[in-house]
């Protein structure tokens, strides 16, 4: 062997032996990158600052009613954001299948919704432990339309004809469906719909748009109340527990859900918020009122006064929306304990700068308020750039006062915070007043009279905000 081939082939060896390294390296970078997810699932959420959850719309989990964000989902969700010391964001979409996928790459933290805990969904997700237990019925009209005019119910599934049976897509019940599809000797012809509501499918049912549809039983027992024509006495699938949905690449959330689910059930609050939208007759009553989300797109009686003025501060209407809520519930004739009056609270020196008075319309106090906020806007200096934060600043100015978020801006800049960010920079100052020691807090927020308290005001309205893009357009 030349000296050429002995070089060509220590050359291949050394080439080999660098390549199988890197591979090896790769894979333990990777496999400890998937370990580093587990421990940092929970650093994460709080490093942002916000738990993303996943969740449907619907008159149960979800919902807005009169401008107050509602649900049971959201209450457990606020509960556990809560005991986190986050603040929440919500993605909702009644497509579960879109949910399982935005969970899968990593878009959200967590499904809430009552998915059935079994074999098949365990591939899918980690299961939390279980909030209760529920069965799935097979929902029908009492007297579907028949040649004689005689009722037609289905008693047993030994009976059941060749028809189609509308479920809701859902990769965590397909197992529940199949063994219902064999329960019918396979005479059942199961379709499946995407981005609807078990609540559409009962409602579709009871209108004699389709004959039959499988829903879970208690949320079948809720709408029983209001569509008095359905019969939902038939199982279709035995009683199963179920919980939320948490990546595989989450052990440190799925623990900590855990936790405070356990304090959640001791405290009975689980079940007086389980009571409170499974067992009250006001919720099927929501249905027939135009400020209902689920039926109807509207949060106030003023909502085209507000989307026309919000225009002259180019802020999106919901959010201007979001923050006369906070100040009046929309109420034209509201006054505070300070004189503050109206749907958005001027006080009297303020409204009568721009032009309101004691007898000004609701749609005159909107379009003063919008002016106050432009102007409010125009005091900030330009190099707070982001419009995000900009809209954080003048929300709290417009609470407060234009000089006291100045003030603050100065003060988180002299002890080394960014005076042109919002959370956890001058927020943090404008709540502690004293010059001295900043960091503590020793001057009672009681010193403050009850309209000026700002903790907590710009979240509020902000959050909402966010529940209102969500569920009306």
């Amino acid at each position: 062997m030349n000296k050429k081939s002995r070089i060509y082939i220590i050359a291949r060896a050394i080439l080999l032996g660098l390549t199988v390294a890197a591979i090896a390296f790769f894979i333990t970078r990777n496999l400890y990158h998937r370990e580093e997810i587990k421990k940092d699932a929970l650093r994460r959420i709080r490093e942002r600052g916000y738990l993303i959850a996943l969740t449907d719309q619907n008159t149960l989990n979800y919902f807005i009613y009169r401008g107050e964000p509602m649900g049971y989902q959201l209450e457990l969700l606020e509960s556990f954001a809560k005991h986190l010391g986050v603040r929440l964001r919500i993605i909702a979409s009644n497509d579960v299948s879109k949910l399982e996928y935005y969970l899968h790459y990593n878009a959200a933290d967590l499904i809430a919704l009552n998915l059935p805990i079994s074999g098949d969904g365990k591939k899918l997700v980690k299961f939390s432990a279980p909030f209760g237990e529920t069965r799935l019925v097979l929902v029908q009209r009492k007297s579907p339309n028949s040649g004689n005019d005689k009722p037609v119910v289905i008693k047993s599934l030994n009976d059941f004809p060749d028809d189609t049976v509308y479920v809701r897509k859902n990769p965590f019940v397909s197992a529940q469906y199949h063994a219902f599809y064999k329960k019918t000797g396979k005479h059942a012809i199961l379709k499946e719909e995407t981005e609807i509501s078990q609540e559409e499918l009962i409602r579709h049912v009871s209108t004699g748009i389709i004959r039959f549809a499988i829903c879970q039983e208690n949320v079948a027992m809720v709408y029983h109340r209001f569509y008095r024509n359905i019969d939902i006495s038939v199982l279709a699938f035995p009683l199963f527990s179920y919980g939320w949905g948490i990546s595989h690449s989450s052990d440190s959330l799925r623990t900590e859900v855990d936790a405070w689910l356990q304090e959640f059930k001791s405290s009975r609050h689980l079940k007086k918020t389980y009571l409170d939208y499974f067992d009250n007759q006001r919720i099927a009553n929501l249905l027939q009122s135009e400020y209902f989300s689920v039926s109807g797109n509207k949060l106030s009686p003023f909502d085209d006064a507000i989307r026309e003025q919000s225009r002259q501060v180019m802020w999106d209407w919901r959010l201007v929306a979001s923050l006369i809520y906070e100040e009046s519930n929309f109420r034209p004739g509201q006054v505070s304990s300070r004189s503050a009056s109206g749907l958005m609270q001027l006080m009297p020196e303020t409204a009568a700068k721009f032009g309101i008075d004691s007898l000004a319309t609701p749609e005159r106090q909107i379009a003063g308020g919008v002016k106050y906020l432009r102007y409010l806007d125009k005091q900030l200096p330009d190099e707070i750039g982001s419009q995000v934060e900009r809209v954080y600043f003048v929300l709290a100015s417009y609470n407060v006062g234009i000089g006291r978020v100045l003030g603050a801006r100065e003060k988180a800049e002299k002890f080394g915070k960014d005076k042109n960010r919002w959370n956890g920079h001058v927020d943090y100052y404008l709540l502690r007043r004293s010059k001295k020691d900043p960091v503590a807090k020793p001057d009672s927020l009681d010193a403050y009279p009850i309209d000026y308290k700002t903790e907590g005001f710009v979240d509020d309205i902000v959050t909402r905000y966010y529940h209102y893009r969500n569920l009306i357009k």
